[in-house]
């Protein structure tokens, strides 16, 4: 058989700063034919496709007559919706970038489109396949206690969203994938410093089965963090998907309460410099030459979704009663 008659078609729509990675990403990979981008700026389209050795197109609609079997979508937010929807109706896999959509009603349509249509449908919460994050999944058990801190200096890109949409919903939905348990309430509080949205955050997410999250966002910080740290009976676990290291912390084993000091035994594990967008894409990949669910797919999107919005509507009830304090 002819290898490019049987590779997948591939598109990428919207080839700013993250689409333009993802295209290169596809352009890499064995089995994969980048047959287009897609961008509403027809200048970046015609560069990123000269880079690319493919085809640029000023509307992405010009490519689902069967052109296509899958597209990564990349698209600001408000747009993610009407994008993916028109790619699932015309039968296209969808890697569509988080979050899923700007509300869970359009998230639930999609989803239910995609299981209509058998489709893949897969929401790109990249740490997910951090190899950091990944070891400590095989690790933790139950945990008790999760405090996240994603901070990042200031940068333009990303700023039509709150940061709970823009950074914190990474934490967000690894803290849902390691807590099997839902959420019973959320806290929150949060403040715009250099934009009409919320820059900075905290939010407390507790769960029905007692364990307790407290999640830090911040996208006007001098220097940047990815911490997650796990405590549970018998470990604390922290994963550090910026430098890529997972450290874990035990008691040592005979070791007891009653004695005066307690032998901890730390172990780290330093992971290579990884490509998680690559490993994302691969897996999307995947799931659609092998019909197999993806594992961030539309339900895990959507519940990412959920608590993001709850945190972002508990920080804007904090925000109006700070207001009617001082006005008082």
């Amino acid at each position: 058989m002819d290898k490019r008659a049987a590779a997948l078609r591939a598109a990428v729509i919207g080839v700013g700063y993250l689409g333009r990675l993802h295209a290169q990403k596809y352009a890499a990979l064995d089995g994969v034919e980048l047959v287009a981008v897609a961008d509403a700026d027809p200048q970046r389209a015609r560069q990123v496709a000269a880079e690319l050795g493919t085809r640029p197109v000023d509307d992405f609609r010009a490519l689902l007559d069967g052109q296509i079997h899958l597209a990564s979508i990349v698209v600001p937010t408000e747009h993610h919706y009407d994008v993916a929807r028109a790619c699932l109706e015309a039968g296209v896999h969808v890697l569509v970038e988080k979050p899923v959509t700007e509300t869970l009603a359009q998230a639930q349509a999609l989803q239910a489109l995609a299981e209509r249509r058998r489709l893949t449908l897969q929401v790109g919460h990249l740490e997910r396949f951090n190899p950091a994050f990944l070891a400590a999944r095989e690790i933790v058990r139950e945990p008790l206690f999760i405090e996240s801190h994603r901070l990042a200096p200031f940068k333009p890109r990303g700023t039509d969203v709150a940061v709970t949409l823009d950074l914190m919903i990474h934490d967000i939905d690894l803290i849902l994938d390691l807590v099997a348990s839902p959420v019973a309430e959320v806290r929150a509080s949060g403040t715009p410093v250099l934009t009409d949205e919320i820059d900075i955050g905290n939010a407390r997410i507790e769960f029905e089965n007692g364990c307790v999250a407290n999640v830090t966002a911040s996208r006007v910080s001098q220097k940047a963090m990815r911490k997650l740290r796990i405590f549970q009976p018998d470990a604390y676990v922290t994963v550090d998907t910026l430098t890529h290291r997972l450290t874990v912390a035990r008691r040592e084993p005979g070791s007891g309460l009653a004695e005066a000091r307690l032998p901890i035994r730390v172990e780290e594990q330093r992971f290579d410099t990884p490509d998680p967008l690559a490993a994302e894409i691969r897996d999307f990949v995947a799931c659609v030459r092998e019909g197999r669910r993806p594992a961030v797919g539309g339900a895990e999107g959507r519940r990412a979704l959920e608590v993001a919005l709850a945190i972002t509507q508990a920080m804007g009830r904090s925000r109006r009663r700070a207001g009617r304090m001082e006005a008082g």
